[in-house]
């Protein structure tokens, strides 16, 4: 069985001029939501693609980890996490790595036993599995 989920990119104009606006119709959460050249390389307000994938590896990697503990009976009490993806332009612009930090408490594991989840965790999310040619550490706090 296989879940889809969507979203949708609408752009008007030129590259640094123009703009453009992103929805996510299924959870309603994205809507008109705008994004452009300086809030993708300067600090205006709005999204960019490098956020939203920072956004969900945070998610999908806090996900796999909680129940990575949970199936081996140690239900996390909490975990935050968080990504930064660094967007080169050396050579042209791409996604030159992702830094995933997290900390978290699960009750009966050791910091030793919690830093080796979150490496199981980190290997085998979707979202890092998806961007595997992306190079990925980890920083495991606590």
């Amino acid at each position: 069985m296989a879940i889809t989920r969507h979203a949708t990119a609408r752009w008007e104009g030129d590259l640094k001029s123009g703009s453009g606006r992103l929805n996510t119709s299924q959870s309603g959460l994205l809507q008109d939501t705008r994004y452009g050249f300086n809030s993708r390389f300067g600090d205006e307000k709005g999204t960019n693609p490098e956020e939203l994938i920072a956004a969900a590896h945070a998610g999908c990697f806090a996900m796999a980890l909680s129940a990575l503990l949970t199936e081996a009976g140690h239900p996390p009490t909490f975990i935050e996490s968080r990504a930064n993806v660094e967007l080169s332009m050396d050579g042209g612009p791409h996604v030159a790595q992702i830094r995933l930090g997290v900390r978290g408490e699960a009750p009966g594991v050791s910091p030793e036993q919690f830093r080796t989840y979150a490496e199981q965790a980190k290997a085998n999310c979707p979202i890092s599995k998806a961007l595997a040619s992306v190079p990925i550490s980890l920083e495991v706090e606590g």
